[in-house]
């Protein structure tokens, strides 16, 4: 299975951060990406300048039949057509799209890294995991998502909010 994270902390010309995230998920299923499940929304404060907006995550569960080269082409259009700019990192965006996880390939290239290389450190991406696939184990380090949540710092783990809203799209 296919994990990918969708974040957003900005507005854009089609609304908040909330339609943003969902507009984005219509497209991958326009590109034949089929999704299993859907997280929550989680939100976080912005890493490393909290001055700005609050992010929003989900996570997906889903699964493409046609590679994560094509997956990273598809996903890229994806985040211009909703309006995202070069910025520098950490920057808030409108549209943030990750490959955390193809079928547990390891890759690494000068476009993209499988899994994705701070996955297993990022509370917004292991929360909406283990809520959508609470078995999921690291390709890699080989660790369950369960322990990896257990090894973030206890200011990770509180600043993370699951929200009741959910997606709908």
């Amino acid at each position: 299975m296919i994990h990918l994270n969708i974040g957003s902390n900005l507005t854009s010309i089609y609304g908040s951060k909330f339609d943003n995230i969902a507009i984005a998920i219509n497209l991958l299923i326009k590109i034949k990406l089929k999704i299993v499940k859907i997280s929550n929304y989680y939100e976080t404060p912005s890493y490393p300048n909290r001055s700005y907006p609050n992010f929003a995550n989900i996570g997906l569960l889903c699964s493409y039949d046609l590679g994560y080269k094509k997956l990273f082409k598809e996903i890229s259009l994806i985040e211009k057509k909703l309006g995202r700019k070069k910025s520098q990192k950490n920057d808030p965006r409108i549209c943030d799209i990750d490959i955390i996880d193809f079928n547990s390939s390891v890759h690494k290239d000068k476009n993209v890294e499988l899994p994705h290389p701070r996955a297993h450190i990022r509370n917004f991406v292991l929360y909406p995991i283990k809520e959508i696939d609470p078995n999921w184990t690291h390709p890699i380090i080989k660790i369950k998502v369960d322990k990896l949540i257990s090894q973030l710092a206890q200011k990770s783990r509180i600043e993370i909010t699951r929200l009741t809203k959910s997606v709908i799209i």
